[in-house]
């Protein structure tokens, strides 16, 4: 997922700086793999390559965040599947740091790093606003601005996202009981928490996340596309058929 994200970075900054563009395909034999999963690609190699070989393109849609940086210095970039804040943000860090990726399964990992990383993880308050409502107050988990359906080594966190329908769906899952939320976390394998108490999912096209109160204590980390190269506040804007996909 990072290295396909950073690939279609590269394609929309050179769409913009020149109207250069590319198709992109995606060959799924990375560690998380959860882009190439909302496609339904296959694993196996030779297959996924007669399968891009023999298809049509299709227009879908980026996003783009703002952020702080880990110096303190305002960056941005593009994304293509899901880009969040909080629990995410420390599970990413902790993933890309341990010595057994590449060598367990991802899904056991990320797992087992989520579940680790929420056992220490402080809830943050923030406030949320999305495209021009009123900005709503909460304490947060995690916030996903999703563009595709799974994250986390296939945590299904947006069942009901679609690449090219214009807008993000986004879902917050706010401060509850931890051990409750530590075993509610299977529902996310199969897309099953719609109806979860501590989730609220909403849609639109722009979405700003800040700090409430103490800055330094509530800026949460943000996580985009499997890396964590920064924290709040961040803006999320979604880009309508930006990216041209071969699959």
């Amino acid at each position: 997922d990072g290295t396909a994200s950073e690939v279609a970075d590269g394609l929309l900054q050179a769409f913009a700086e020149g109207g250069r563009t590319a198709e992109l395909g995606l060959l799924p034999c990375g560690a998380g793999i959860d882009f190439a999963r909302g496609l339904g690609l296959s694993g196996e190699v030779d297959l996924t390559l007669r399968r891009i070989a023999g298809a049509k393109a299709h227009k879908v849609d980026a996003g783009r965040i703002s952020y702080v940086d880990d110096h303190g210095a305002l960056a941005s970039r593009h994304f293509i599947n899901i880009a969040s804040l909080g629990l995410s943000g420390a599970t990413d860090r902790a993933v890309n740091a341990d010595k057994r990726k590449g060598k367990v399964s991802a899904k056991a990992l990320f797992y087992w790093r989520t579940v680790w990383e929420f056992l220490r993880y402080r809830f943050q308050d923030v406030v949320i606003t999305v495209d021009d409502g009123v900005p709503v107050e909460a304490r947060v988990a995690l916030v996903a601005v999703a563009n595709g359906k799974f994250f986390g080594g296939g945590m299904m966190i947006a069942p009901d996202a679609e690449l090219d329908d214009g807008q993000f769906d986004i879902v917050i899952l706010r401060a509850a009981g931890k051990l409750k939320l530590i075993w509610d976390i299977r529902l996310l394998y199969g897309g099953r928490h719609r109806n979860h108490s501590a989730i609220t999912i909403l849609r639109g096209k722009k979405v700003v996340v800040e700090p409430l109160g103490d800055a330094q204590k509530n800026a949460a980390l943000v996580d985009v596309d499997g890396e964590s190269p920064g924290r709040i506040p961040a803006t999320f804007e979604i880009l309508p058929g930006a990216l041209t996909l071969r699959y």
